[in-house]
């Protein structure tokens, strides 16, 4: 019977309980994670961040609810110039303030790392895609261009799924026990993924993040209010915007993106046909975000 087991094969896997056969072993290690450097942005608070790429323009990279900085790199990985990736509040190696924290405590961790690297151009994914609109109903006129991938419900409430996931992950960080943090962050990949050498990879790199750096109870507080309270405000923005969405995503609905992009003047709007689009359509996703982000016309 084929089960999940951790620490994961060393040498990529995957492995099967049993006789059944097992699939090819060349699954690559881990490899160190790059060096990043900490900022300090509003009232004290210090935000890890990594830059890549030189030149411009600058783009920076928000990212979601548990994420990190390696889960959005190959977001970026065909756009042009430089490119700013951080850990928000309560992620990484960043500070987690005493909370409830808001979107607009989000929003602040973007702008300082924006303004820090003269960003004009932006990508934010689920969690990190509600703070750059919290953003932007607040300064309409801060991006150039900007990318919304599989953007949160901003009127303060989300999904039973997505609550579980946190408080699942939460409990399972608190008891400090890799395996049960490795069961939480496999529950999330695609079942075709699981025990293979790509999900083998990505899912030690996460839980030996996760185990080092931890992940801040405060974040369940973000949805005690509205990430955007009126979606109005967002028809002042002025940025080319690429929204897209997915469907069959029961964290990141259609709606959501349907209606960000209706509310955001001369909005593009591309929905996949099936969830986990990052590891099933990752070519057409990064071709459509450089496509749009290297676009040099205004």
């Amino acid at each position: 019977m084929r089960g999940f087991r951790w620490p994961p094969p060393p040498d990529g896997g995957p492995r099967t309980w049993g006789p059944a056969p097992t699939g090819p072993r060349t699954g690559r290690p881990t490899l160190p994670s790059p060096p990043t450097e900490m900022i300090t942005a509003s009232a004290g608070v210090r935000l890890e961040q990594l830059t890549t790429g030189v030149g411009t323009p600058v783009t920076v990279f928000a990212h979601g609810l548990a994420g990190d900085i390696s889960g959005t790199r190959p977001l970026g990985s065909a756009v042009t110039g430089r490119r700013v990736l951080f850990q928000f509040r309560g992620h990484g190696r960043s500070s987690s303030p005493p909370g409830p924290w808001t979107f607009a405590d989000l929003a602040d961790d973007l702008r300082a790392v924006a303004d820090h690297a003269s960003a004009t151009r932006a990508l934010g994914v689920s969690m990190g895609a509600g703070a750059l609109c919290r953003l932007l109903a607040d300064r309409p006129d801060r991006f150039e261009r900007v990318v919304f991938y599989l953007p949160a419900p901003l009127d303060g409430t989300r999904s039973p799924v997505t609550a579980a996931r946190l408080q699942r992950l939460l409990a399972a960080l608190e008891s400090g026990e890799a395996a049960l943090v490795a069961e939480a962050v496999e529950a999330e990949m695609p079942p075709a993924v699981r025990n293979t050498p790509a999900g083998w990879s990505h899912l030690r790199h996460r839980v030996e993040q996760l185990m080092r750096d931890g992940l801040s109870p405060d974040l369940d507080t973000l949805w005690a209010v509205p990430a955007v309270p009126d979606l109005a405000a967002l028809g002042r923005v002025t940025a080319r915007a690429l929204v897209l969405g997915c469907a069959g995503d029961d964290v990141h609905p259609v709606r959501v993106a349907e209606r960000l992009a209706a509310a955001i003047p001369g909005a593009d709007l591309h929905v996949y046909d099936r969830p986990s689009v990052l590891w099933t359509n990752r070519a057409d996703l990064r071709r459509r975000i450089s496509t749009f982000l290297n676009d040099e016309r205004p």
